[in-house]
């Protein structure tokens, strides 16, 4: 039987990228190898969103070519496919993101496949995800221009999928186990707008390609429903009742970016530092217990010390209950690489740390506010004997925080059971089943 190795990096995006690619695989015939050594040939699916992950996508490529020898790339770096033959021009094939055919089409000139997949009345899924949570992507491509930013370079403009088409998906991921469906996109509150928001069915339902039709009808699935990469659009507003009523996860990621309206307008980014704080404030009149996300970016090419602290008081004022920080990287073909006033890296590296421990102290304090409440919390696995870790509706696997909980013996990997919390830290809870 052909195996097949395969090395899957970046984002949540490049995940199901992966997933699709190893089911298309699969359905061939192919089997996966865990090992270089067993494989006979290595798929690469790579990052080539920020100079870090470049280079660690390059170090992959290098690794597979000295333990293999065989190796396909694909994903955001194979659409610079310059930078990878330079470095490395015997890999057999480079493939831009989502060129799933392409990848396909060099596996199988070194490697026939073993059979026709027509054969298979219901073709084999691959998931890279544990059973009862998935990625499900809602589009491809961007239509934003930000600076700092080269994906809609790498991906192409923004490309939504049909309703009844991710509908259907959504359906057979539950049908099979799984108990959350994290939502994904690069901007996932423009879901519709480049088709319109066209109509389609789902069985016997007609379905908008628009956020809150699409929420609806998938929330009678009954699994957690996870919302990732939002923009603060007034349209969010109409969110949140499915989320006041239980249907959608009371959590939103909104990737804010910075605070000084200033570096904003240098990024290409909406709002301030005002701004932002009315809309968080509309946001939890609504649903007073939702949970926000976002990630910043610090050392801006022109930020400056007031900068930099006008994002340190939104902060305080914000309290957000997760935050994820950048240091700026420049980004080959990034528009931000021209702007003057380029910060130092000890600046950079400084400022980083200066928020991380504002943000602690409020994380700390949100954290501590649950103790004493019973939260439903989701088992993601059982390392000993009466006890479980999982994730609350606050928390996002991989990158939030988790539940300890102790156990009476009955919890399942893939349940959801209530949890009183006894006690916090600055990341995660602590608790007991009821």
């Amino acid at each position: 039987m052909a195996k097949i190795g395969f090395v899957s990096l970046g984002c949540p995006k490049a995940l199901v990228d992966s997933e699709q690619i190893l089911s298309r695989l699969k359905a061939l015939g192919y089997e996966t190898s865990a090992t270089y050594e067993e494989a006979e040939l290595v798929v690469v699916n790579t990052c080539g969103f920020i100079t870090p992950a470049v280079e660690e996508s390059l170090e992959a490529i290098g690794e597979a070519l000295r333990e293999n020898g065989k190796v396909v790339v694909t994903g955001c770096l194979g659409a610079r496919p310059e930078v990878i033959r330079e470095r490395y021009p015997n890999v057999l094939e480079v493939t831009g993101p989502g060129e799933v055919e392409r990848v396909l089409q060099a596996v199988q000139e070194v490697l026939p496949a073993p059979r026709n997949p027509l054969l298979d009345l219901i073709p084999p899924q691959v998931k890279l995800t544990p059973r009862h949570y998935a990625y499900l992507k809602l589009s491809e491509g961007c239509d934003h221009r930000c600076s700092f930013c080269i994906i809609p370079k790498l991906r192409g403009g923004l490309r939504s999928r049909d309703a009844g088409e991710v509908l259907a998906e959504a359906a057979r991921l539950v049908a099979t186990g799984t108990r959350e469906l994290l939502l994904i996109a690069q901007d996932l509150s423009a879901y519709g707008v480049d088709i319109g928001h066209r109509e389609s069915f789902w069985g016997d339902h007609l379905v908008r390609a628009e956020l809150t039709d699409l929420l609806s009808h998938m929330a009678e699935l009954g699994a957690w429903i996870r919302l990732h990469y939002v923009y603060p659009y007034p349209h969010i507003r109409n969110l949140l009742p499915l989320m006041a009523e239980g249907k959608v996860l009371p959590y939103l990621d909104v990737p804010l970016q910075h605070a000084s309206e200033r570096i904003l307008r240098l990024m290409r980014r909406p709002g301030g530092y005002q701004s932002h704080l009315k809309t968080l404030k509309a946001w939890r009149e609504v649903v007073p217990e939702l949970a926000i996300r976002s990630s910043f970016i610090v050392g801006f090419p022109g930020e400056t010390e007031e900068d930099f602290q006008i994002l340190l008081d939104f902060l305080q004022e914000a309290e957000l209950d997760r935050v994820g920080v950048f240091t700026y990287s420049p980004v080959e073909g990034a528009e931000a690489n021209a702007l003057s006033g380029h910060v130092p890296e000890e600046v950079k590296e400084e400022r980083k740390a200066r928020l991380m421990e504002v943000q602690a102290e409020i994380s700390l304090r949100k954290n501590q506010s649950f103790v004493g409440k019973t939260l439903e919390v989701l088992v993601d696995e059982l390392p000993e004997p009466g006890l479980a870790v999982g994730r609350s509706y606050r928390d996002s696997p991989g990158i939030d925080g988790l539940v300890y909980v102790e156990t009476d013996g009955t919890a399942r990997v893939g349940e959801r059971i209530p949890v009183r919390i006894t006690r916090a830290d600055t990341y995660d809870l602590y608790g007991v089943q009821v």
